[in-house]
């Protein structure tokens, strides 16, 4: 069986490339939702659907042990429904269960680490206030600053990182006066402008820690393996990658050949994912 990694487009690739990285021995596939991207502005229904979608799809069709949610929009407002009620009523029995997880509760811990956090993300995970929720239940004392970021991930898309600038430096110019301690990378498109985030987050020669998930999940999803035998042990170990979208694009062909090789990206249709 494989490691299924999810994401409503190519910015979960970073999280798979970073996985794949530390734990090549495996099997993966991964999927992108890039018809229907962005989930950030959607409503709470529609990313669910979405999501569940996808996850039965990885488990059903591409006979997946776990998923990892590798979009922040989804972890935040569909992960816990999908857990709670999904996972139960679709795979009951011990001896066939399935683990679907996210990204931004190990995010999430460590900005619990610090005093003043600011979260940049998308509208959608903003009005969830998930972040501020997660951190605080881990340390009541963290401050959080959330600020939305609606134009990174279609820039992102495209590929466009200076037009990004303008709107990376609008973005953190409510942050610049909080007085940080750490700024997080929430949503997993943007680890994608981390350079260019850090370039424009120092004052006054303060040092801000930049919590980026591409960092975070490989080694947190290493120690899950170790820790749940029951499902490392049913992984497939041919080292092999497969890659999914709803949509082709040009941007996301060039970013798969050069963080991947030559895999090819196969486009699922509609009636797979309804089915």
């Amino acid at each position: 069986m494989k490691i299924g990694i999810f994401d409503s487009g190519l910015g979960g690739l970073i999280i798979a490339r970073a996985i794949h990285k530390r734990m090549p021995e495996y099997d993966y596939v991964y999927f992108g939702d890039t018809k229907r991207l962005p989930y950030g502005n959607k409503s709470h229904e529609a990313v669910f659907e979405f999501t569940r979608q996808a996850v039965d799809y990885l488990f059903r069709r591409q006979n997946c042990a776990i998923v990892i949610i590798a979009c922040n929009t989804a972890s935040a407002r569909a992960l816990r429904q999908i857990q709670q009620e999904y996972l139960p009523k679709n795979f009951p029995n011990k001896e066939d269960q399935r683990r679907v997880l996210g990204v931004l509760i190990p995010a999430a811990e460590e900005a619990s680490k610090y005093k003043r956090v600011g979260v940049l993300s998308t509208y959608g995970t903003v009005a969830s206030n998930t972040w501020e929720k997660e951190i605080n239940k881990l340390n009541s004392q963290t401050e959080v600053f959330q600020v939305p970021a609606p134009m990174l991930v279609p820039l992102i898309e495209e590929r466009e990182k200076k037009l990004a600038i303008p709107f990376i430096q609008k973005y953190l110019k409510p942050l610049m006066s909080k007085k940080l301690d750490a700024l997080v990378l929430g949503c997993t498109h943007y680890p994608m402008l981390k350079k260019e985030i850090k370039n424009n987050m120092q004052i006054k020669n303060k040092q801000i820690q930049i919590i980026s998930q591409d960092e975070i999940i490989p080694p947190k999803l290493g120690r899950y393996l170790i820790r749940h035998r029951e499902i490392a042990d049913r992984l497939s170990e041919n080292g092999s990658m497969k890659i999914l979208v709803t949509d082709k694009t040009q941007n996301l062909s060039e970013l798969v050949k050069k963080w991947f090789g030559n895999y090819a990206v196969e486009v699922i249709s509609d009636s797979a994912l309804s089915s």
